[in-house]
């Protein structure tokens, strides 16, 4: 007998800042956007800084204080920064997440104190996560520092770690309290983390926006030698789409099957693992596109020139688009051997709840939705990759003898 359907919406809304130093004593924006629900109380922050960052910007800590000090009306440390390993280490190490909880227990961090998380985005998932899980959810202040995390992961509602071999396996829905994106951070990035970072980039706009993937395409070599005005103009312009389609897309912590921005991630995070993350997220995205935006062509779903368009822009801007691990089989397929890249499309569904969603490429800015996929045309746009990867590379060699 049916008791009651119960009913609730809870409304989220958090700020998302565009600002240059962030931790500038005369910047109020951090301060204003830690106060901005309590105003009249003095907020303690707790500072988890990316190690990569710590490393590259030498005086962060000491930068982080200085402007806690000129905002002591509004902000209090509530103990020195806490660096954590980044990259996917932080992911894979259950002992760095334990560390961290316990840590958040024994300063007392209860639900209205903050947990202010410099760095990128896999230490915005894990730190995330963590603060997440503690009380229910302390709260969270974003400052991605990489490309990818400006433009995609560190304005979304998602954390989690790795385990399991799995990616993402554990992890909540917990939107931040606000995101504070400062462009400055990106100077220090090495050329492969600023390269790496355009692919989500890419995805949105294959999904989401022609336009900007018209704009990704010609401003290719600007972008593919790291130049930081076009990088900051394509942050920008990748989070607010992103930030759009959280907000208007109906599913924003995909109850559902459907996850467009999910768009060549079965493929890429199967790669990621197959490598032991030698591959960087945003390179293994890119290959996954790649894949996909064949399939689709080979499927019937896109043209040719459409596809063409698609790896010819990823390399453009600097992306390799085979990879060994691509060749690694085991048996089990028609030719007495399947791709293992291909058991990342078993986990994609359990990771969807059960039935297959796969996103492809109709045209640039229109997608559709899949729930099965061929896998004869994944093995022949797979193929096509190495072929192409071949021609490139002989180009390159008889380039190299001339000169």
């Amino acid at each position: 007998m049916l008791l009651h359907v119960q009913r609730i919406a809870v409304p989220f809304e958090y700020p998302v800042y565009l600002t240059d130093g962030v931790f500038s004593p005369e910047n109020g924006d951090l301060a204003s956007a830690i106060a901005s629900k309590e105003p009249r109380r003095r907020h303690r922050v707790l500072p988890v800084i990316d190690g990569g960052v710590a490393a590259a910007w030498p005086s962060l800590a000491e930068d982080i204080a200085r402007y806690v000090g000129a905002h002591a009306d509004r902000l209090a440390l509530a103990a020195d920064p806490i660096v954590v390993p980044g990259g996917e280490a932080a992911k894979n190490d259950a002992a760095a997440t334990a560390a961290l909880q316990a840590r958040l227990d024994a300063l007392g961090m209860d639900r209205q104190s903050f947990v202010m998380i410099v760095g990128g985005g896999a230490v915005l998932d894990m730190a995330g996560y963590a603060a997440a899980t503690v009380h229910r959810g302390v709260r969270v202040v974003r400052v991605p520092t990489t490309v990818l995390a400006q433009a995609d992961s560190g304005v979304g509602v998602k954390n989690g770690v790795n385990a399991f071999g799995k990616k993402n396996l554990l992890g909540t829905f917990a939107p931040p309290f606000a995101v504070m994106i400062d462009p400055r951070f990106l100077e220090t990035l090495p050329l492969r983390d600023k390269v790496a970072g355009m692919a989500e980039a890419v995805k949105v706009a294959l999904i989401r926006d022609a336009r900007l993937f018209s704009w990704l395409s010609e401003h290719a070599p600007a972008l593919a030698s790291g130049a930081l005005a076009p990088l900051a103009e394509l942050v920008r312009r990748s989070a607010e789409i992103h930030l759009q389609h959280i907000a208007t897309a109906g599913d924003p912590f995909e109850l559902g099957s459907a996850r467009p921005l999910d768009f060549g991630h079965w493929a890429a995070h199967k790669l990621e693992s197959l490598t032991r993350h030698r591959l960087r997220h945003g390179e293994a995205v890119a290959i996954g596109i790649a894949i996909d935006t064949l399939y689709a062509e080979l499927a019937g779903l896109c043209s040719e020139a459409t596809s063409a368009a698609v790896v010819s822009t990823l390399e453009a801007l600097g992306f390799a688009l085979w990879d060994d691990a691509l060749a690694l089989a085991r048996p089990g397929g028609e030719r007495g051997e399947r791709p293992c890249v291909l058991d990342g499309l078993d986990e994609f569904r359990e990771h969807l709840g059960g039935e297959l969603t796969v996103t492809l490429l109709e045209d640039v800015g229109r997608a559709r939705e899949v729930h099965a996929m061929d896998e004869r045309h994944i093995v022949a746009a797979i193929a096509r990759l190495r072929e192409r990867a071949g021609r490139r590379g002989a180009l390159a060699a008889a380039g190299a003898a001339r000169s």
